[in-house]
């Protein structure tokens, strides 16, 4: 898989773009060049006021990703004549949108997480003025995508699924994504999201590798002050409660790299609700 292709594209361009003498405006052209393409192979796209065309196959029921989020997609990416320069492998493309080329960073909001179409992206959207590799400057540049997951959700829902069949447990889900079972209950006070309390913990990943964990004793801290899995979490035990939280990424530390934790990663705790301060 070419990661590097469709990263590279917009220093490219905002580079060519910035050098005057060296600028063609191929709008003109790649408009009926793209135009041409439809009638040909009878294609029926919308047009957007940047030039773009894209065609929506499949919508998606997912989530539509915005300038910040992280996508994986599959996609296979082409002239007009059929010349293939580009595609994804088995393990698809991983990147966050912000990265891309011009013509991506509009055109993959158009489809929801499980999506798919074409993207149909003029020079000026794209390489403009450089030519890259086979690629000749001024391409229209067609791109076949399957917008698979948007963030972390969906994967990190299988991920816990699958962990929890594997290890043969039963827990319960939440609204948000969140998933916790209980081993002890506790009989003593239930904190409030906004509490202070002490808990004993280990946390690990679903390949069981450990990337923190507390003495007998626990810490102390405000449940206001902790990722959003504890916030909500902790409060399903009574003091002297024990059990597990599965955290998916949304609920922890997101699309982000933090203190060793890698960006998207699910967490899960093993936990004891020492006391509710």
């Amino acid at each position: 898989m070419k990661n590097t292709l469709l990263i590279a594209l917009t220093l490219l361009v905002i580079t060519s773009c910035s050098k005057t003498e060296e600028f063609i405006d191929y709008s003109e052209e790649n408009d009926a060049e793209i135009q041409t393409y439809l009638s040909d192979n009878n294609l029926d796209a919308e047009k957007s006021n940047s030039g773009l065309y894209y065609i929506i196959d499949e919508q998606g029921t997912g989530e539509a990703p915005i300038l910040y989020d992280r996508v994986l997609v599959d996609y296979k990416g082409y002239l007009t004549d059929g010349t293939v320069f580009d595609e994804s492998t088995d393990d698809y493309f991983d990147t966050y949108l912000e990265g891309l080329m011009y013509g991506w960073l509009e055109g993959i909001p158009y489809f929801n997480e499980g999506g798919s179409g074409k993207l149909i992206v003029p020079a000026h959207l794209g390489y403009g003025s450089s030519t890259n590799g086979i690629i000749p400057a001024g391409s229209v540049l067609i791109f076949d995508i399957e917008l698979i997951y948007v963030n972390y959700k969906t994967e990190n829902d299988q991920d816990i699924l699958e962990y929890i069949e594997d290890n043969n447990l039963t827990a319960e889900k939440t609204g948000s994504g969140l998933y916790y079972i209980i081993d002890e209950e506790g009989t003593g006070a239930q904190p409030t999201e906004s509490d202070n309390v002490t808990v004993a913990y280990k946390g690990y990943y679903t390949d069981g590798t450990v990337f923190d964990e507390s003495d007998d004793s626990g810490v102390s801290f405000n449940l206001q002050q902790v990722i959003a899995g504890w916030t909500e979490g902790i409060p399903y035990f009574k003091e002297g409660g024990s059990g597990k939280l599965l955290v998916p990424a949304h609920l922890a530390y997101g699309n982000y790299y933090y203190n060793g934790i890698q960006a998207g990663s699910v967490l899960i705790f093993d936990v004891n609700l020492i006391s509710v301060n």
